[in-house]
Protein backbone atom coordinates (compact mmCIF):
# COMPACT_ATOMS: atom_id res chain seq x y z
CA UNK A 1 0.00 0.00 0.00
CA UNK A 2 1.38 3.72 -1.04
CA UNK A 3 0.86 4.80 2.77
CA UNK A 4 3.12 2.00 3.82
CA UNK A 5 6.31 3.47 2.00
CA UNK A 6 5.26 6.97 2.71
CA UNK A 7 5.30 6.23 6.61
CA UNK A 8 8.83 4.40 6.08
CA UNK A 9 10.12 7.20 4.01
CA UNK A 10 9.19 9.73 6.83
CA UNK A 11 11.09 7.77 9.52
CA UNK A 12 14.13 6.98 7.24
CA UNK A 13 16.98 7.34 9.60
CA UNK A 14 18.24 10.23 7.68
CA UNK A 15 15.11 12.45 7.23
CA UNK A 16 15.73 15.46 9.91
CA UNK A 17 12.30 17.53 9.76
CA UNK A 18 12.76 21.09 11.40
CA UNK A 19 11.47 21.08 14.81
CA UNK A 20 9.84 23.71 15.83
CA UNK A 21 9.09 24.72 19.57
CA UNK A 22 5.88 26.32 21.07
CA UNK A 23 5.37 27.79 24.20
CA UNK A 24 2.38 26.45 26.03
CA UNK A 25 2.90 27.96 29.19
CA UNK A 26 5.54 29.40 31.61
CA UNK A 27 8.16 27.16 32.03
CA UNK A 28 6.81 24.61 29.76
CA UNK A 29 6.88 23.90 25.46
CA UNK A 30 5.81 21.62 23.12
CA UNK A 31 8.98 20.45 20.63
CA UNK A 32 6.88 19.37 17.33
CA UNK A 33 7.44 17.85 13.57
CA UNK A 34 5.20 16.08 11.36
CA UNK A 35 7.36 13.45 11.27
CA UNK A 36 7.74 11.75 14.97
CA UNK A 37 5.19 12.83 18.14
CA UNK A 38 5.21 15.93 20.08
CA UNK A 39 7.72 15.88 23.03
CA UNK A 40 7.32 17.79 25.86
CA UNK A 41 9.55 19.77 27.98
CA UNK A 42 8.97 21.50 31.72
CA UNK A 43 12.08 23.41 32.37
CA UNK A 44 13.18 25.53 35.44
CA UNK A 45 15.99 25.12 38.22
CA UNK A 46 15.40 21.87 38.83
CA UNK A 47 16.28 20.35 35.65
CA UNK A 48 14.70 19.51 32.39
CA UNK A 49 12.17 16.78 31.68
CA UNK A 50 11.15 15.61 28.82
CA UNK A 51 8.03 13.91 27.60
CA UNK A 52 9.10 11.29 24.61
CA UNK A 53 12.36 12.01 22.17
CA UNK A 54 11.07 11.44 18.83
CA UNK A 55 13.73 9.85 16.23
CA UNK A 56 17.57 9.15 16.51
CA UNK A 57 18.64 11.79 13.98
CA UNK A 58 17.07 14.51 15.74
CA UNK A 59 18.02 14.16 19.14
CA UNK A 60 21.10 17.02 18.17
CA UNK A 61 18.38 19.29 16.95
CA UNK A 62 15.87 18.28 20.32
CA UNK A 63 19.38 19.29 22.69
CA UNK A 64 19.69 22.73 20.41
CA UNK A 65 15.84 23.60 20.92
CA UNK A 66 16.19 22.83 25.05
CA UNK A 67 19.25 24.67 25.45
CA UNK A 68 17.44 27.58 23.74
CA UNK A 69 15.04 27.68 26.52
CA UNK A 70 16.78 26.51 29.39
CA UNK A 71 20.62 26.36 30.40
CA UNK A 72 19.86 22.78 33.02
CA UNK A 73 20.68 19.55 32.07
CA UNK A 74 17.99 17.02 30.54
CA UNK A 75 17.39 15.31 33.58
CA UNK A 76 14.54 12.95 32.90
CA UNK A 77 12.87 11.70 29.77
CA UNK A 78 9.32 9.84 30.25
CA UNK A 79 7.72 7.87 27.29
CA UNK A 80 4.30 7.60 26.73
CA UNK A 81 4.44 4.43 24.89
CA UNK A 82 6.94 2.04 23.31
CA UNK A 83 6.62 3.65 19.43
CA UNK A 84 9.89 4.57 17.63
CA UNK A 85 8.73 7.96 17.02
CA UNK A 86 8.30 8.52 20.40
CA UNK A 87 11.41 6.36 22.06
CA UNK A 88 13.87 6.53 18.89
CA UNK A 89 16.06 9.08 20.76
CA UNK A 90 16.46 7.02 24.04
CA UNK A 91 19.97 5.13 22.84
CA UNK A 92 21.31 8.57 22.16
CA UNK A 93 20.53 10.32 25.73
CA UNK A 94 20.65 7.27 27.89
CA UNK A 95 24.27 7.38 26.28
CA UNK A 96 24.32 10.80 27.68
CA UNK A 97 23.10 9.45 31.19
CA UNK A 98 19.59 10.84 31.01
CA UNK A 99 17.39 8.41 33.22
CA UNK A 100 14.49 7.05 31.16
CA UNK A 101 10.55 6.47 32.59
CA UNK A 102 8.13 4.49 31.27
CA UNK A 103 5.38 2.08 31.88
CA UNK A 104 6.23 -1.65 32.54
CA UNK A 105 4.95 -2.43 29.43
CA UNK A 106 7.16 -0.17 27.37
CA UNK A 107 10.36 -1.78 29.02
CA UNK A 108 8.75 -5.36 28.22
CA UNK A 109 7.78 -4.22 24.49
CA UNK A 110 11.16 -2.10 23.71
CA UNK A 111 13.02 -5.41 24.89
CA UNK A 112 12.06 -7.70 21.97
CA UNK A 113 11.38 -7.98 18.34
CA UNK A 114 8.29 -6.50 17.34
CA UNK A 115 6.31 -7.03 13.66
CA UNK A 116 3.19 -3.75 13.58
CA UNK A 117 0.34 -5.40 11.44
CA UNK A 118 -1.11 -2.67 10.57
CA UNK A 119 2.11 -0.89 8.83
CA UNK A 120 3.43 -4.06 7.69
CA UNK A 121 6.79 -3.13 9.67
CA UNK A 122 9.32 -4.89 11.50
CA UNK A 123 10.39 -2.80 14.77
CA UNK A 124 13.83 -4.68 16.14
CA UNK A 125 14.13 -4.66 19.79
CA UNK A 126 16.38 -1.84 21.22
CA UNK A 127 19.68 -2.35 23.23
CA UNK A 128 20.09 -1.72 26.86
CA UNK A 129 20.86 1.67 26.85
CA UNK A 130 17.90 2.68 25.28
CA UNK A 131 15.24 0.86 27.30
CA UNK A 132 13.69 2.51 30.17
CA UNK A 133 15.49 2.46 33.77
CA UNK A 134 12.81 3.32 35.75
CA UNK A 135 9.46 1.82 35.11
CA UNK A 136 5.93 1.97 36.98
CA UNK A 137 2.79 -0.06 36.92
CA UNK A 138 0.09 2.29 37.23
CA UNK A 139 1.67 5.85 38.51
CA UNK A 140 4.85 7.84 38.96
CA UNK A 141 4.66 11.44 40.70
CA UNK A 142 7.54 13.78 39.56
CA UNK A 143 8.39 16.61 42.05
CA UNK A 144 10.12 19.02 39.73
CA UNK A 145 10.25 23.24 38.62
CA UNK A 146 7.60 24.09 41.29
CA UNK A 147 5.13 21.49 39.86
CA UNK A 148 3.85 18.15 40.65
CA UNK A 149 3.66 15.81 37.86
CA UNK A 150 1.45 13.11 37.53
CA UNK A 151 1.90 9.94 34.90
CA UNK A 152 -0.16 7.16 35.08
CA UNK A 153 -1.47 4.68 32.76
CA UNK A 154 -4.59 3.81 31.06
CA UNK A 155 -6.18 0.72 30.38
CA UNK A 156 -5.18 -0.66 26.93
CA UNK A 157 -5.82 2.09 24.33
CA UNK A 158 -3.42 3.36 21.56
CA UNK A 159 -1.32 0.33 22.88
CA UNK A 160 -0.78 -1.15 25.99
CA UNK A 161 1.55 0.80 27.70
CA UNK A 162 0.24 3.51 27.46
CA UNK A 163 0.88 6.96 29.65
CA UNK A 164 -0.70 10.12 30.33
CA UNK A 165 1.02 12.98 31.80
CA UNK A 166 -0.49 16.14 33.74
CA UNK A 167 1.32 18.93 35.26
CA UNK A 168 -0.89 19.78 38.16
CA UNK A 169 -0.07 23.08 38.64
CA UNK A 170 0.41 24.59 35.08
CA UNK A 171 -2.42 22.88 34.01
CA UNK A 172 -1.14 21.12 30.66
CA UNK A 173 -1.56 17.31 30.10
CA UNK A 174 0.68 15.47 27.27
CA UNK A 175 -2.04 12.94 26.16
CA UNK A 176 0.84 10.92 24.18
CA UNK A 177 -1.01 9.00 21.22
CA UNK A 178 -4.07 8.69 22.87
CA UNK A 179 -4.75 11.68 20.68
CA UNK A 180 -3.98 12.43 17.40
CA UNK A 181 -5.09 15.72 16.69
CA UNK A 182 -6.97 16.58 13.70
CA UNK A 183 -6.52 13.29 12.35
CA UNK A 184 -7.60 9.60 12.60
CA UNK A 185 -5.55 7.89 14.85
CA UNK A 186 -3.90 4.67 15.04
CA UNK A 187 -4.72 2.17 17.09
CA UNK A 188 -2.47 -0.59 17.03
CA UNK A 189 -4.03 -3.70 17.82
CA UNK A 190 -0.43 -5.64 17.73
CA UNK A 191 0.55 -4.15 20.60
CA UNK A 192 -2.59 -4.01 22.59
CA UNK A 193 -4.81 -1.29 22.06
CA UNK A 194 -8.67 -1.44 21.08
CA UNK A 195 -10.90 1.60 19.86
CA UNK A 196 -12.86 0.95 23.32
CA UNK A 197 -9.45 1.67 25.50
CA UNK A 198 -9.07 5.10 23.33
CA UNK A 199 -12.35 5.93 24.52
CA UNK A 200 -12.10 5.54 27.76
CA UNK A 201 -8.60 7.15 28.04
CA UNK A 202 -9.90 10.19 26.55
CA UNK A 203 -12.74 10.08 28.66
CA UNK A 204 -10.33 9.96 31.57
CA UNK A 205 -8.88 13.00 30.16
CA UNK A 206 -11.48 15.44 29.84
CA UNK A 207 -12.32 14.71 33.36
CA UNK A 208 -9.32 16.06 34.42
CA UNK A 209 -9.38 18.92 31.81
CA UNK A 210 -11.30 22.53 32.28
CA UNK A 211 -11.67 25.23 29.65
CA UNK A 212 -8.78 26.81 29.92
CA UNK A 213 -6.16 23.32 29.88
CA UNK A 214 -3.74 23.10 27.28
CA UNK A 215 -3.50 19.53 26.07
CA UNK A 216 0.09 18.16 24.16
CA UNK A 217 -1.68 15.61 21.64
CA UNK A 218 1.04 12.49 20.62
CA UNK A 219 0.15 13.98 16.74
CA UNK A 220 -1.33 17.53 15.32
CA UNK A 221 -1.27 21.01 16.96
CA UNK A 222 -1.21 22.05 20.75
CA UNK A 223 -4.98 21.93 21.56
CA UNK A 224 -8.35 22.58 24.52
CA UNK A 225 -10.68 20.49 25.77
CA UNK A 226 -13.26 21.95 23.47
CA UNK A 227 -11.03 20.02 20.25
CA UNK A 228 -10.95 17.17 22.07
CA UNK A 229 -14.40 16.49 23.02
CA UNK A 230 -14.68 17.12 19.12
CA UNK A 231 -11.81 13.94 18.69
CA UNK A 232 -14.10 12.21 21.06
CA UNK A 233 -17.00 12.07 19.03
CA UNK A 234 -15.57 11.04 16.52
CA UNK A 235 -14.34 7.70 17.67
CA UNK A 236 -17.37 6.82 19.43
CA UNK A 237 -19.64 7.98 15.95
CA UNK A 238 -17.10 5.43 14.27
CA UNK A 239 -17.13 2.75 17.11
CA UNK A 240 -20.97 2.69 17.18
CA UNK A 241 -20.90 2.95 13.03
CA UNK A 242 -18.64 -0.33 13.22
CA UNK A 243 -21.20 -1.90 15.91
CA UNK A 244 -24.06 -1.69 13.58
CA UNK A 245 -22.19 -3.15 10.70
CA UNK A 246 -20.82 -5.91 12.31
CA UNK A 247 -23.90 -6.57 14.45
CA UNK A 248 -26.01 -6.74 10.52
CA UNK A 249 -23.32 -8.75 9.24
CA UNK A 250 -22.03 -6.40 6.73
CA UNK A 251 -18.67 -7.27 5.37
CA UNK A 252 -15.62 -4.84 5.88
CA UNK A 253 -15.29 -4.47 2.30
CA UNK A 254 -18.98 -3.47 1.42
CA UNK A 255 -18.86 -0.75 4.82
CA UNK A 256 -15.78 0.12 3.65
CA UNK A 257 -17.50 1.19 0.26
CA UNK A 258 -20.85 3.10 1.87
CA UNK A 259 -18.04 5.67 2.92
CA UNK A 260 -19.50 5.61 6.15
CA UNK A 261 -17.20 8.62 7.76
CA UNK A 262 -17.54 11.18 4.29
CA UNK A 263 -18.88 13.80 6.54
CA UNK A 264 -15.83 13.55 8.45
CA UNK A 265 -13.13 13.02 6.03
CA UNK A 266 -12.30 16.28 4.34
CA UNK A 267 -11.08 17.24 7.78
CA UNK A 268 -9.87 13.82 9.93
CA UNK A 269 -8.91 11.83 6.63
CA UNK A 270 -5.84 13.57 5.79
CA UNK A 271 -2.90 12.21 8.16
CA UNK A 272 -0.86 9.01 7.31
CA UNK A 273 -4.35 7.16 7.41
CA UNK A 274 -6.63 7.46 4.76
CA UNK A 275 -10.36 7.11 5.87
CA UNK A 276 -10.19 3.18 4.54
CA UNK A 277 -7.19 2.42 6.77
CA UNK A 278 -8.60 3.55 10.05
CA UNK A 279 -11.97 1.62 9.55
CA UNK A 280 -10.49 -1.21 9.14
CA UNK A 281 -8.32 -1.13 11.92
CA UNK A 282 -11.36 -0.61 14.55
CA UNK A 283 -13.82 -3.01 12.20
CA UNK A 284 -10.76 -5.54 12.86
CA UNK A 285 -10.72 -4.77 16.60
CA UNK A 286 -14.41 -5.00 17.13
CA UNK A 287 -14.61 -8.39 15.19
CA UNK A 288 -12.09 -10.17 17.60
Amino acid sequence: MAFLATTNQAYAQDDKPQLQTIPVTEGIYMLKTEQAGNIGVSVGEDGVFLIDDQLAPMTEQIRTAVSAISNQPIRFILNTHWHFDHTGGNENFGRAGVVIVAHDNVRQRMKVDHFIEALNMEIPASPSVALPVITFNDRATFHLNDDEIQAFHVDPAHTDGDSIIHFQEADVIHAGDIYFNGIYPFIDLSSGGSIEGMIAAVEKILAMAGEQTKIIPGHGPLSTRAELVAYRDILVTVRDQVKAAIAQSISLEDFIASKPTKDFDATWGKGFLTPEQFLTIVYTDLSR
